[in-house]
């Protein structure tokens, strides 16, 4: 697997890495930002029939991953991904209901490392979204102060 701090999957996020100063002084993939449009007001419509959790999965994916999800292409993936977390509530539903369902609850710890993965492919988590080289864009402190600052002084000389 590789040891601690190897790039695996214990990579540290570029955001983490900036915010303790990069002190190896590598490239950051968050360095080349890339600006994100602006909200979509439209959610693609699932072509297929979702429970209520798969729904309101669809509708956080495509209202937050509109930036980099195409409704064309990516449609099929995010349903699903929505389909499996209906499946888990059912799985889930059944597994509390039976505590000899052993067989079941395996299933379910296996559908819920497929989900976390999938999410993972939709860049849904921060290590994930700085490999497909998204980041968030942050102020930092020290700029939101200088506003501030500015702010006062106009005020005053006004």
């Amino acid at each position: 697997m590789g040891a601690k701090g190897s790039g695996g999957h214990n990579k540290k996020p570029d955001s983490v890495k900036a915010r303790i100063g990069n002190p190896g002084g590598r490239k950051l993939a968050s360095a080349d930002v890339v600006s994100l449009p602006v909200a979509v007001s439209m959610i693609p419509e699932a072509h297929r029939p979702l429970g209520k959790a798969g729904s309101e999965l669809w509708d956080r994916v495509w209202s937050s991953c509109y930036a980099w999800l195409k409704p064309t292409t990516d449609a099929e993936t995010v349903l699903l991904v929505c389909e499996s977390v209906d499946e888990r509530q059912q799985l889930r539903h059944r597994v509390l209901s039976d505590p000899d369902a052993w067989r079941e609850r395996k299933a379910l710890r296996e559908l819920e490392k497929q989900i976390y993965s999938a999410l993972g492919d939709l860049g849904m988590n921060p290590v994930d979204r700085s490999r497909i080289g998204l980041s968030e864009v942050k102020e930092s402190e020290f700029v939101k102060l200088n506003q501030k600052i500015a702010q006062r002084r106009n005020a005053a000389t006004s």
